[in-house]
């Protein structure tokens, strides 16, 4: 069973059923897709030495953009201590180079939430709310009680200093594609990044 459908229990039969395929499919497998994201923007530019800083550890970047070419690959995993592991890699294509969101999720049963490490190596870290929205069976993520990681030492940060994150995915059955929206928002400087767009799965482009 993947964590995710351990984390949402009964209401995890509520997704999409594409939503469901993806969601499933990490209790031991992959899942790679393909896409476009319509827009990508960053916070202020005095924020900028922090996204460059965010690049080295492929989790924040400073580059903005439309139509930017975007690949996702998901990928189930056991970690040292046993427990199940989603490696989530997403990668931006930028004229020249390549940016990264990456993130590794397990699952706390004792909060039943996600876990969410982010970075590599991990430079924060989060717990993970899931929902559903039932009339349009999408799934929204919000990120909860955010920490600074150092190494095995984790720092907890005031809210000022938190760069909360709303993710809401869905899918077209008119277009045939998954569709994105994540947003990290910080309460004093406003959003710090943002990005939209869709994608497919990889093995459905073949045909």
């Amino acid at each position: 069973m993947s964590i995710y459908k351990r984390v949402l229990g009964k209401e995890f039969y509520h997704l999409h059923p594409m939503l469901q395929h993806k969601y499933e499919l990490l209790s031991s497998g992959t899942f790679s897709g393909s896409g476009v994201m319509k827009k990508i923007k960053g916070g202020p530019k005095w924020l900028y030495p922090m996204f460059y800083l965010g690049a080295k550890w492929k989790l924040l970047f400073p580059e903005s953009g439309e139509n930017i070419p975007f690949t996702i690959t998901n990928t189930s995993r056991c970690g040292e201590n046993g427990e199940r592991q989603v490696h989530w890699e997403r990668i931006f294509y930028f004229k020249g180079k390549r940016r990264y969101f990456n993130a590794l999720m397990s699952f706390d049963q004792s909060q039943n939430v996600i876990k969410d490490y982010l970075g590599e190596p991990p430079l924060f870290y989060s717990d993970l709310v899931l929902k559903i929205d039932e009339e349009n069976r999408s799934l929204r993520i919000e990120s909860k009680g955010q920490r600074l990681v150092f190494g095995k030492r984790e720092i907890s940060l005031p809210r000022f200093l938190q760069g909360l994150a709303v993710i809401n995915e869905s899918y077209s059955e008119e277009k045939g594609v998954f569709q994105i929206t994540v947003g990290v928002k910080n309460p004093l400087v406003g959003w710090v990044f943002y990005y939209e767009g869709e994608f497919k799965q990889d093995e459905l482009d073949e045909n």
